[in-house]
This record gives C-alpha cells, sequence and structure tokens, in this order.
C-alpha cells in the first residue's frame, strides 16, 4: 500500500541537543504505526516535524503525498491533531467548541453544526454537549479534544500520548474511537509510553530512543526478537532467592533477572510446559515454597529493555515537554522552539 505518511533522514537539533538523529518512518494508508518510546525519545518532536509545528533541520517528510516543508498549509488541511494535553475552551460547551473548530476549518454555519452533532454522538458525550468544558472529567476532555481533531475528516490523524493520564475506562473508551477511526479508512500515527497501549493497537510498531528507531516490526515481530518464552517464579521467603537462582539457572537459556522487592524470578526457556514441571519439581527438591509460578511470552516491556538497556517508563527530570534526554537540555530546547 502507498505511505500515507513517510519520513527520511529527519534531524531536530536544539542547541546541542539532538532531539531527532536521522529518523526514518512509513506508515501505510489505513494503518496504525504505534511510536514507542520513553520521555526525551524524540516521540513528540517526530509529530511536531511531521504536522508542520517544527522544521526539521535536515530530512524529507510527506504526508497525504504532500511535501510537508513545501506545502505545510496543504498538509494541516490533510490532518488531525491530538496532543498530549487537551486543547479545548474551558468556557465554550462541548458543542460551541466543535462548532468553532468548523467554523474555523471554514465550513458553513449549519453544517460545522451538524458535524457537531455527529461527533458528540460519536464520543459520547451528547448528554454533556451543552455544559461548559470545565465541567468535563479528564476523560471527556480527552474525547472532545480528539472529536475536535476529526471535525474535517482528515485521512491521517496523529496522536501523541493520547490516553495520558486517563483511568483504565476512559483509556479502553477511547481505544475503541480510535479502532473505528482506523477501519473506516483513517491512517494513524500514535506515540505511546504505554506498551499495552502500542500491542493493543497498532500493526506496525518503531521503537525510538535518543532520536532514533532502534527497532521496527509487529509486535509478535518485536517479542520474538528477546528470545521465546520465560519461567517466572515469585519465592515465598527473600532468602530462599539465591538457591532459587541457582535452580532457573539450570534450566535457562540466559541469566536469571531477580526482582528483590517483590521476590520475582524470571529466565528465557525453551520447553514449555514440561520443562516447567521439571522446574517446580527441582524447587520442591530443594525445599523451597513458591508463591506463584507460570510460563508466559515475553512482552513489549521485555522488548524495550532488551533494545535499550531501560524501561519505556523512564522518566526525565523536571522539564515540561518531556522530549529532551536532560533538564539543562530541555531549557535550550524550549528557547529554540520559540
Amino acid at each position: 500500500m502507498p505511505a500515507a505518511i513517510k519520513a527520511e533522514g529527519l534531524v531536530k537539533t536544539f542547541g546541542d541537543v539532538k532531539a531527532l538523529d536521522g529518523v526514518d518512518l512509513d506508515v501505510p494508508e489505513g494503518t496504525v504505526l504505534g511510536l514507542l518510546g520513553p520521555n526525551g525519545a524524540g516521540k513528540t518532536t517526530a509529530v511536531r516535524c511531521l504536522t508542520t509545528l517544527l522544521r526539521p533541520d535536515r530530512g524529507t517528510a510527506t504526508v497525504a503525498g504532500i511535501d510537508v516543508l513545501k506545502h505545510p498549509d496543504a498538509v494541516r488541511r490533510s490532518v488531525g491533531l491530538s496532543g498530549q494535553f487537551a486543547a479545548v475552551d474551558e468556557y465554550l460547551t462541548g458543542r460551541e467548541n466543535l462548532q468553532m473548530v468548523g467554523q474555523l476549518y471554514q465550513m458553513r454555519a449549519k453544517a460545522a453544526k451538524a458535524r457537531a452533532g455527529e461527533l458528540l454522538e460519536q464520543f459520547h458525550l451528547a448528554d454533556a454537549a451543552d455544559r461548559p468544558a470545565r465541567t468535563y472529567s479528564g476523560g471527556m476532555r480527552r474525547r472532545l479534544d480528539l472529536a475536535a481533531a476529526l471535525v474535517v475528516s482528515p485521512p491521517v490523524m496523529f496522536m501523541d500520548e493520547p490516553t495520558t493520564g486517563l483511568d483504565p475506562r476512559n483509556r479502553q473508551q477511547l481505544w475503541d474511537v480510535i479502532k473505528q477511526l482506523v477501519s473506516g479508512g483513517t491512517t494513524l500515527l500514535l506515540t505511546t509510553q504505554y506498551l499495552e497501549e502500542a500491542d493493543h493497537l497498532a500493526h506496525d510498531i518503531a521503537v525510538v530512543d535518543h532520536g532514533r528507531v532502534i527497532a521496527r516490526g509487529t509486535s509478535d515481530e518485536l517479542k520474538a526478537r528477546t528470545g521465546g518464552e520465560r519461567v517466572e517464579v515469585v519465592v515465598h521467603e527473600r532468602e530462599h532467592i539465591t538457591t532459587a537462582v541457582d535452580v532457573l539457572n539450570g534450566f535457562g537459556k540466559g541469566e536469571t533477572a531477580v526482582e528483590q522487592h517483590t521476590r520475582r524470578l524470571t529466565v528465557p526457556v525453551t520447553g514449555g510446559a514440561k520443562l516447567l514441571a521439571e522446574v517446580i519439581r527441582e524447587l520442591d527438591t530443594r525445599g523451597i515454597e513458591i508463591d506463584d509460578i507460570g510460563l508466559r511470552r515475553p512482552t513489549l516491556d521485555d522488548v524495550f529493555l532488551s533494545l535499550t538497556g531501560h524501561t519505556a517508563e523512564t522518566k526525565d527530570e523536571a522539564g515540561t515537554d518531556g522530549e529532551t534526554a536532560d533538564a539543562k537540555g530541555r531549557g535550550r530546547r524550549k528557547e529554540g522552539a520559540k
């Protein structure tokens, strides 16, 4: 399929901090690319470059077949953007917010009103349509913000960490809306720190760290890179951890990882349920009482840790935009953005 979003060699530097270091991306029409990485990885900077909010220092990009650098106005007419924070006017009602966006896109008043009504129904906001947005919950504001990005039914959508801060119920509701959009033919680039979200929504995943794409593939393909199944054991007594590690190392295909505070031990294995039974027998023979044991496939957490050496939930030091590697660089980037 043709690429609805394509970037080659994107570089963006703020002071001495390289936020993007040669990013290549392509998203086929009607699919979801999950851009997965921690704060400071470069995800938001990539979205800002692709949506014309920032100009890259080097590289090329097209969105909906339009050159981002040569025709930024045409790109803006072809995309929707939902950022990390809901961009709604708190003093307008939900309906008025959506009608205003439609009129900013030069829709006729009657058409803007009709479109607002459709979106309020679609996003389960009809009952609150005529209440000021300041009375909305966080989840409702998030849905209103996403609805605003869809007023003109753009063929390409960018969602920058759309479910950050939402409770599980609101997150699931937003996932359902995203699935409906994509089933209708919308192309989506989704940035997220939530591994479960990328696993659940994305057809393809690009893992980003320090401004570079370090891996690309489907969820299953990325998981396969970490080496198959894991035996996971929670020992009952902390003093048995060392002995349990010796047991697991005897069965494993790698070193046993230990979480001291949870007494959880994890080791990569091959052999499935038969091997698990052997592990249980050996632990019992050695007098090691266990609270839990199981065989599991690798998660995207495992993938990210194996690729980067740190978890996807790594946070930066205090700052505002979450896109730099340290607090000093963040300040320089902020100045550059102005």
